[in-house]
């Protein structure tokens, strides 16, 4: 499928940021990955600032997110008769591979973002809480938690959170914490959250 004009100046203004930041990057050379004639003023004829190139980026990841959420919840319906802690183990990697298929926006919202309160307001209010709403909602639908009296969305918050914390720290550190390889972090996180179910 290929890809507008306008879906590439988003897709390249997005690496452009996230590799050199907002500020210093010029809309010519946004102009000129997107294929079009630096400093020509071509990114005009679709967006009327840089500023809202960024922005329109993040409504596109907001968008995606909102989607994969009711999808991710829909889907995990044919995997309820696998054991409780291969689903855990699941979601645990399919929430760090929606961190690397953010990897971009996410540099840029650590580094740029405090520019532009709107869109921090946008990403937390479009792409984080309901990523923690989510994993709340799918925990505790979960047949053996039914019945279980829980703080869901506190328990999303901690089970979320070291999913980020554990991506930022091999992200930005380009190790991870103490070494523990992606597997290892599932299985132990699946593990932390088997705890919750009642004990015999």
């Amino acid at each position: 499928m290929s890809t507008s004009t306008r879906e590439r100046i988003v897709a390249e203004a997005l690496r452009l940021f996230a590799e050199r930041g907002y500020a210093a990057t010029s809309v010519a050379e946004i102009e000129a990955a997107a294929g079009l004639s630096p400093g020509a003023g071509g990114l005009y004829r679709h967006f009327p600032s840089k500023q809202e190139v960024l922005a329109a980026a993040v409504r596109e990841h907001i968008e995606r997110t909102r989607q994969q959420v009711v999808t991710t919840l829909e889907q995990s319906e044919q995997y309820k008769d696998k054991p409780l802690e291969l689903r855990l183990r699941m979601t645990c990697v399919a929430g760090l591979q929606k961190m690397r298929e953010e990897k971009e926006l996410v540099r840029v919202l650590f580094r740029d973002l405090d520019q532009f309160p709107h869109l921090v307001a946008d990403m937390r209010d479009g792409v984080v809480n309901p990523l923690y709403e989510g994993i709340a909602q799918w925990i505790s639908a979960q047949p053996e938690f039914v019945g279980v009296t829980e703080d869901w969305d506190a328990v999303a918050s901690v089970l979320g959170g070291s999913v980020v914390n554990y991506w930022l720290a091999n992200e930005s550190l380009y190790e991870a914490p103490i070494r523990i390889d992606e597997k290892r972090f599932a299985s132990a996180w699946a593990r932390l959250a088997l705890g919750l179910l009642p004990q015999a």
